[in-house]
């Protein structure tokens, strides 16, 4: 065992990627799947593969730990080969799951760090793969080196739960971006335009409205709603028109119908003179 061994339990997509990055740095990889046929190709360019996951953790000093569920990282690494051990836990999970793992990893000797992989499988190992971390700083600076090889590390704090925070907050904020498109691209469909043909303008302008974002963290870190450019009240009047114009068309307005409900709450809270970043403080008070 070296410094330069790194072992990889679970061989899904992510995981895989994750391994062959760190196999073409030239490192000691050691991986472990629940399924020895996701193990083959890895095998193939140099991998060792262990037969039991607690054997794959005593081979490494760094473990990465990239499975589909927490729950399955919590069942192996309970095992007690962790001692001595750095987990890297890469699967995606909430900030109370995280906290309670490194308690756990803390029991049994082990130090702790989760992590955020804010790419997809083809960006693993470049410069453009943002992977978030958080937890033991000791354990990640003497590890940051080698956690460079699959993407560009950004270490968030000893809060164990801040990687999974900040990961599940940017894709909360994806996901909010996707399905307004996808619900622009069936509006514009219903009228035979092609999506493609849409796809430029509606990009162009999302990208314009991105500059307001910052204005937005400011006003609700300072607590000033005021407003010159479009209030709650604003949005509150056009929502109808747009829910009907759904309807008109036969698009299902299901995605529009939540925001409607919390500019109506807003409006009804006397909030309809502040600007859009009210709604934040709605959203962290949810309606009962």
């Amino acid at each position: 065992m070296t410094t330069t061994s790194v072992t990889v339990l679970g061989l899904g997509l992510m995981g895989s990627a994750l391994a062959e990055a760190l196999l073409e740095d030239g490192r000691t990889v050691t991986v472990w799947n629940r399924s020895r046929a996701k193990a083959e190709p890895l095998v193939a360019k140099g991998a060792v593969e262990a037969d039991s996951a607690a054997a794959a953790i005593s081979a490494s000093p760094l473990v990465v730990v990239c499975l589909s569920v927490y729950a399955n990282a919590e069942e192996i690494l309970a095992g007690g080969a962790a001692a001595g051990r750095t987990i890297v836990q890469l699967t995606n999970g909430t900030p109370r799951q995280a906290r309670a793992l490194a308690g756990r990893a803390a029991g049994l000797g082990a130090r702790y760090v989760d992590g955020g992989i804010m790419a997809v499988p083809p960006m693993i190992g470049r410069p453009e793969a943002l992977i978030l971390y958080s937890g033991d700083e000791e354990a990640f600076e003497e590890h940051r080196e080698t956690l460079a090889v699959l993407g560009r590390p950004e270490f968030l704090g000893t809060d164990p739960g801040l990687a999974p925070l900040f990961d599940l907050a940017l894709l909360d904020a994806m996901y909010g971006l996707f399905a307004g498109f996808q619900h622009a691209f069936a509006l514009v469909r219903s009228e035979k335009v092609a999506a493609t043909d849409f796809a430029p303008m509606a990009t162009a302008w999302l990208t314009a409205m991105l500059g307001a974002l910052p204005d937005q963290a400011r006003a609700v870190e300072a607590g000033d709603f005021a407003t010159s450019v479009s209030s709650v009240a604003t949005s509150q009047v056009a929502f109808p028109g747009l829910i009907e114009m759904c309807r008109d068309q036969g698009v299902d307005p299901g995605y529009l119908l939540p925001l409607r409900d919390l500019l109506d709450r807003a409006v009804q809270e006397g909030h309809g003179e502040d600007g859009l970043a009210r709604l934040i403080t709605l959203l962290e008070r949810p309606a009962r």
